[in-house]
């Protein structure tokens, strides 16, 4: 017998007992982002490397250490997607929908980053993002925090803070740039190595250094608020005063940043403490700059994506996810005959009454074993079938989780007993 071969470092099977939580947590995005008019679009896992190379920028950890980047058969240099936003606006550019054109787009699915694998952060990961095209004001920044939070309502999480900053305009950033790197300079002896390397390349992510002595250095730092010019003062304040309307909480936060070149203006996460060092769950804001950076006509643009795996891992720990899914019915059968008379049953009551969870016993087995199978996967009603049943033209309905007696109906009657006792008005496929 040769070697087992497990899965790869980082990326994990979703098991079957796992997948309600999954489809609870997409359910309610979905409901959430359609409910805002956006629509889905589905991206290609793999791009060229040049994509991300010019739009997370080539100095990112994300390109320099974390990209599955490969060469394919014919020389290509491609690149399983980090994030979906350079994906989503190549698309865009791609099919012509951007330019001069309000578009509210979102995806989910896999992203992949070689990191090193710890609770809440893997290297296959799932996120789900939302992007809005053609629109400069802080109305739509506005929108998709809103929308963000609408959802936390609808999952009913609580403990979820928002975080808002802005970065300014490409000139403000280019002067605020100088101010940072001549005060850190300063402090070059007492930075960690990641911030001296980065004082270089990208001195604003010193500013979410992660380093104690780091942080307290930029406690005296200029403040990036401070740096900012009128027009991107005069969009912040509006924003806060439009999330103020709407009754939304957050807190400033001069140092967030976020870790990708491409963003401008507004930034904000939404963070909880209930996770431990992986306390972001959601992140987003503008930028107005990539999809011109990318060939395509300057355009406003602005969104925010989500961790699935962090978020799940979060309504558990608040207790907020469904009970595993479990039959509504299982059907047991004795003989050949039986099991397909079974088999036909089960059918029309499937057509008339698809919001049901039936399983149909196949192989061998007696009644007890039968039974004892569908107490395991916790059905709420046993439909039994065996010769005697088979005569008479019945089917004996046996309640598994109270002390209701079982009872024969004949097999005409069967989907009318089963509407009204699973009250199939409330039910959806």
């Amino acid at each position: 017998m040769g070697e087992r071969i497990q899965s790869i470092r980082g990326m994990h099977d979703i098991l079957p007992e796992q997948t309600s939580a999954w489809h609870f947590l997409e359910g309610k995005a979905r409901q959430v982002v359609s409910a805002y008019g956006y629509q889905e679009i589905r991206l290609p896992i793999v791009e060229k490397t040049e994509l991300f190379a010019r739009s997370i920028g080539e100095v990112t950890d994300i390109v320099e250490k974390e990209m599955y980047t490969f060469a394919d058969r014919n020389g290509d240099l491609l690149t399983l997607r980090p994030e979906g936003t350079a994906g989503c606006v190549r698309a865009g550019i791609e099919h012509g929908f951007l330019h001069n054109q309000q578009k509210r787009l979102w995806y989910i699915g896999p992203m992949f980053r070689h990191e090193r694998p710890q609770k809440g952060r893997y290297r296959q990961f799932h996120q789900l993002g939302v992007e809005a095209y053609g629109m400069s004001g802080p109305d739509i920044d506005a929108e998709i925090i809103l929308l963000s939070g609408r959802l936390w309502r609808a999952l009913g999480l609580r403990n979820v803070q928002l975080e808002i900053n802005s970065l300014g305009s490409s000139e403000t950033r280019q002067n605020y740039r100088k101010l940072l790197t001549r005060y850190l300079s300063h402090h070059l002896d007492s930075l960690d190595s990641d911030s001296r390397r980065r004082l270089e390349t990208n001195p604003l992510r010193i500013l979410d250094s992660k380093n104690a002595q780091t942080q307290e250095i930029l406690k005296d730092a200029p403040s990036l608020l401070d740096a900012l010019d009128q027009p991107s003062r005069a969009h912040f304040d509006a924003l806060c005063k439009l999330l103020d309307d709407n009754g939304i909480s957050y807190r400033i936060n001069p140092r967030l940043v976020r870790g990708l070149d491409y963003y401008s203006q507004t930034v904000f996460e939404w963070v909880t403490d209930e996770l431990g060092a992986q306390g972001t769950v959601c992140a987003g804001g503008r930028y107005d700059g990539l999809i011109s950076q990318l060939g395509g006509r300057k355009t406003p643009a602005c969104g925010f994506a989500m961790g699935l795996e962090r978020l799940l891992s979060l309504l558990e720990t608040q207790q907020l996810l469904p009970p595993e899914q479990t039959p509504d019915i299982y059907c047991l059968s004795l003989g050949d005959a039986a099991r397909a008379s079974a088999m036909y049953l089960m059918e029309e009551v499937r057509t008339a009454m698809p919001g049901l969870r039936i399983t149909l016993h196949c192989g061998e087995g007696n009644i007890k074993a039968q039974l004892k199978r569908a107490d395991k996967l916790g059905a709420e009603l046993a439909v039994i079938l065996g010769e005697d049943e088979l005569h008479d033209g019945t089917v004996v309905l046996k309640p598994l989780h109270d002390d209701q007696p079982q009872q024969s109906v004949p097999q005409t009657q069967l989907v009318t007993k089963l509407l009204t006792l699973f009250k199939q008005e409330n039910r959806r496929p």
